[in-house]
């Protein structure tokens, strides 16, 4: 893989350049699971898929146990945004470091972390002693451990299959999430109805085990190992300056900082429709989130058939899921708004491998691990202000109010940004025909010009 200062990365657009149609790599269609040919992926992959069954386990249960302990959504709102309260603060350090260690060490000592969080949550749940306080440690906990885990996970990707298999590898890392999703919160639902919310956060604990276990198996001279930064001062603001120096890099994380602060609360959104809107309980809620997980798989995996990343399909994306958060809002019944989940999930995983592929392919190898915690940050890490903020209003103005404000600020997002990009490519509005049909599409201010006739 290329370790050089930028060979290998999407130079900043000039005035030729379209960067909604931002294309790293050559394009191309590829076979949907080809990742999983590579036996390091694949071992990360399985490991994956038992632990990230425990993490959906974990989320369900521990929005409902904070529910049911105060009735509040701001309360959850809070636990959202403690969890997420660590990346914002100190996110760039983690990618710093991230940088300068080897990753899959990085992430044994992660992943440990995380388990020994959910097994002390557990401990506490089932022997009756739980106050709203202790889930709130929890949250910040996992939190800590997620400041080097996210962007060790997210770049230890292309260290695993390489350069031309990252798109694909990224694709099937959220269907592997989504899939996750789909067992997760049902089997949460039953575990909070029949026997408690406290071996759910069991079952999370030790779920670490699977992925602990297939890192320790992996051969380590088959990664594709990137050149480590060395130990020096000013690597942060080096980072930092890398992201403003390209346009197709910054605008994408201005964009899902705004989506991730105020458009994905789902803990916040599905369960006050759950238990307040529509008075369903926990397993309305499951639902919700089993629904759009279904969604979100099926966004993935045509992602992954999908050879390369283009940012017109993110703006596309971005617009979509918040114009249908719009309409959920005003879903007059419970089996609506559920059937409405799917297409949410589609539409949000677009977004989520879309900007998380960019943004990989378009950094240098040794920046990898800065540029990602700075997208995680964003990303995640604008849930300390946003839970809350939509949480008060959520309980101030009702579900529907707080839902639909979600969805209207990433569709107001999505078209700032597109109308920025389109700027800085040099790219004029087209509207016409092809092949019967109408088309609305951003061109070249040149091909615009050349394709006018003639005074």
């Amino acid at each position: 893989m290329s370790t050089g200062s930028g060979a290998a990365s999407a130079p900043a657009p000039d005035g030729h350049d379209d960067p909604t149609a931002h294309n790293p790599a050559t394009p191309r269609k590829t076979s949907m699971f080809a990742s999983l040919k590579v036996r390091n992926y694949r071992l990360f992959f399985l490991g994956q898929v038992v632990s990230n069954i425990g993490t959906w386990m974990q989320r369900i249960a521990q929005d409902w146990l904070v529910l049911s302990l105060t009735g509040s959504s701001a309360a959850v709102g809070i636990t959202t945004a403690l969890q997420f309260l660590p990346m914002l603060l100190f996110g760039l350090y983690g990618g710093v470091l991230v940088d300068r260690l080897r990753k899959r060490p990085t992430l044994l000592a992660t992943q440990s972390a995380m388990a020994l969080t959910a097994l002390a949550l557990a401990v506490l749940t089932l022997s009756g002693h739980v106050q709203v306080w202790h889930v709130y440690v929890a949250a910040f906990a996992m939190g800590l451990a997620t400041v080097m885990d996210n962007p060790a996970r997210q770049s230890f990707v292309s260290e695993l299959v390489g350069r031309d298999q990252l798109q694909n590898a990224v694709s099937l890392n959220s269907a592997n999430f989504q899939s996750a999703r789909l067992v997760g919160p049902a089997v949460a639902g039953l575990m909070i109805t029949g026997v408690g919310t406290g071996w759910a956060f069991l079952a999370n604990g030790l779920s670490f085990v699977a992925p602990l276990s297939c890192l320790l198996l992996m051969r380590a001279r088959e990664l594709h190992t990137v050149q480590r930064a060395p130990r020096g001062k000013g690597q942060l603001r080096e980072g930092l300056h890398y992201v403003a120096g390209r346009p197709e890099l910054i605008w994408t994380i201005v964009l899902v900082g705004f989506i991730g602060t105020f458009g994905f609360n789902f803990p916040v959104f599905l369960s006050a429709f759950a238990d307040d809107v529509f008075d369903a309980g926990a397993g309305a809620y499951s639902l919700f989130n089993t629904l759009m997980a279904v969604g979100s798989l099926a966004g993935a995996l045509l992602a992954a058939r999908r050879g390369t990343s283009r940012l017109r399909v993110l703006i596309a994306a971005a617009l979509g899921f918040g114009a249908l958060e719009i309409v959920s809002a005003t879903a007059p019944a419970l089996w609506l708004f559920a059937l409405l989940m799917v297409p949410i999930g589609v539409f949000s995983m677009t977004v989520n491998v879309t900007a998380n592929t960019s943004i990989q392919m378009s950094t240098d190898p040794a920046m990898r691990g800065r540029v990602m915690a700075l997208y995680m940050m964003v990303f995640l890490g604008g849930s300390p202000i946003g839970a809350p903020v939509v949480g008060w209003v959520t309980d101030t103005y009702g579900a529907r109010v707080g839902f639909a404000a979600g969805g209207a600020v990433a569709a107001t997002a999505a078209l700032v940004v597109g109308l920025v990009l389109a700027r800085v490519g040099n790219l004029r509005l087209s509207v016409g025909w092809h092949r019967g049909h109408p088309q609305v599409r951003f061109v070249p201010r040149e091909r615009r010009e050349a394709l006018a006739p003639a005074a």
